[in-house]
């Protein structure tokens, strides 16, 4: 069936009511928006960049930022959002992966800005073209491009706006960055898709966050945000008066602080479990108990398992790996036919690679992950990026990365390194060679050791590690 994504996301485009509310109190109506993202369309279309291109997208979060993404949606042109904190070396190897038609920083988003002359017409395209390639690690490895599909964006937009009942009448307070799923397809879609007013956050700032919820009825946030929003004495039901719904999502909510909040505020903090494969795939009822520690029930359409080493349905309560079906699977990791037929069992199903376990009602929670990744801040660090750099570095034999506990990001990466025979590590000079990763891979600790760790086999006991680092 033909459509297009930027039609069916913003229903409202053209409409003189209020979209964007920046902190400066400029207000972008849709109409607005819809003005600017024809224009940045029109310039992307003089580029020579057409359907099926993918443009690499690393500018920072502004209604510019939102503009271009919508463009490329309205033109069939593949968005490849990256996060604004990679470095040079970084974005040099996405970039050569891509191969896009045009990398877009803060230099060529003014560029584009300043080219004129808009160009409304709308592509047409099937649902299961290639609508944005978000860059993720999958379960393991080095970074893969998820391909997303029209209906995979469309399809989520609608459930999750059904599941969190949103209403033209909802303020968002948007705190999350716009080149990843939570912050760009997730928050922005729901409120788009309604014609609601999105008050923008250019970054999650305590104090100002504290003060927008008495404009807001929606936040949308990770758990670092909520343990800040938590240090402020301001934090309470008659600041949260006028808000109707809390979302966490991203990293494991501590059930302490979940606990916390519904005290201080009178609300309880809907968690909810998705990836960047399959967009989000189950919530804590909007009506019903909210049970901290879980991520609730499959959303409509979603077909949730969790299978043990077998392969067989795991009984209730006993924890086994999550799979799932349905229509926000992703159509498979850009030029990576390999990797893509390792994610998904023969009959279909995706193999998220955490570990979890439903309950007698269906209910989902989460135990782990299988792969060994970090969750910090909201942020997905994939712990063998970083070891591949730590064991470049001189005088280090091996490395293992690691996440422990941290009250403020939920996990710390910490690198453990193996000094090579005869010689010394500081770990000062361990961090200081890591400045080609993202600030939020970087390690935080150092710790050097005489050796790792391992199994009969020879693999790194993690797990042992991580526990020992607590």
């Amino acid at each position: 069936m033909a459509v297009n994504a930027y039609a069916a996301l913003v229903p409202h485009a053209g409409s003189p009511r209020a979209c964007l509310v920046l902190e400066d109190a400029t207000t972008w109506t849709y109409a607005d928006l819809d003005d600017r993202s024809a224009a940045f369309a029109g310039a992307l279309h003089r580029r020579g960049v057409g359907p099926d291109d993918r443009v690499v997208l690393q500018v920072a979060k502004s209604a510019d930022a939102v503009a271009l993404y919508l463009a490329c949606l309205r033109r069939g042109i593949v968005p490849v959002p990256l996060n604004t904190a990679y470095t040079a070396v970084e974005v040099a190897s996405l970039v050569e992966d891509a191969r896009p038609a045009l990398v877009v920083d803060d230099r060529v988003l003014a560029d584009l800005r300043a080219q004129g002359a808009p160009l409304r017409e709308l592509v047409a395209r099937g649902e299961d073209d290639p609508a944005a390639m978000l860059y993720t690690s999958g379960t393991t490895g080095r970074s893969k491009g998820a391909v997303l599909s029209v209906r995979n964006l469309v399809s989520n937009a609608h459930a999750l706006i059904e599941a969190w009942r949103f209403s033209p009448e909802d303020v968002l307070v948007h705190v999350l960055p716009v080149f990843h799923v939570h912050g760009l397809f997730v928050a922005l879609h729901c409120a788009f898709g309604v014609g609601a007013v999105v008050r923008f956050h250019a970054r999650f700032d305590a104090e100002a966050v504290l003060g927008d919820l008495a404009r807001g009825t929606v936040l949308m946030g990770v758990p670092t945000h909520y343990h800040r929003l938590l240090a402020l004495p301001g934090l309470d039901r008659q600041a949260c008066a006028r808000m109707r719904l809390f979302t966490s999502g991203s990293a494991p909510l501590p059930a302490a602080e979940h606990q916390a909040f519904a005290e201080r505020t009178g609300h309880r903090i809907v968690e909810r479990y998705g990836m960047t494969e399959t967009m989000i795939l189950t919530s804590n009822p909007y009506d019903g108990d909210r049970v901290a520690g879980t991520v609730g029930f499959p959303l409509p359409g979603v077909e949730l398992r969790v299978v043990d080493d077998s392969g067989r349905p795991a009984p209730p309560g006993e924890p086994g790996t999550v799979e799932v079906k349905g229509p926000g699977v992703f159509l498979g990791y850009w030029d990576r036919p390999d990797a893509t037929a390792a994610s998904f069992r023969a009959d279909g199903w995706f193999v998220t690679g955490d570990i979890g376990s439903l309950d007698e009602q269906g209910r989902l929670t989460l135990a782990g992950r299988s792969s060994d990744l970090i969750i910090a801040g909201g942020f997905n660090v994939y712990s063998t990026e970083v070891e591949l750099v730590l064991d470049a570095l001189p005088g280090v034999a091996e490395s293992a990365v690691v996440g422990v506990p941290d009250p403020d990001l939920g996990e710390q990466v910490v690198a453990v390194v193996v000094p090579a025979a005869g010689t010394t590590v500081d770990p000062e000079t361990v961090l200081a060679g890591c400045g080609d990763l993202a600030r939020f891979k970087r390690p935080r600790r150092v710790v050097v050791v005489d050796e790792l760790p391992r199994n009969a086999m020879g693999k790194v006991l993690k797990a042992a590690l991580r526990e020992q680092l607590r």
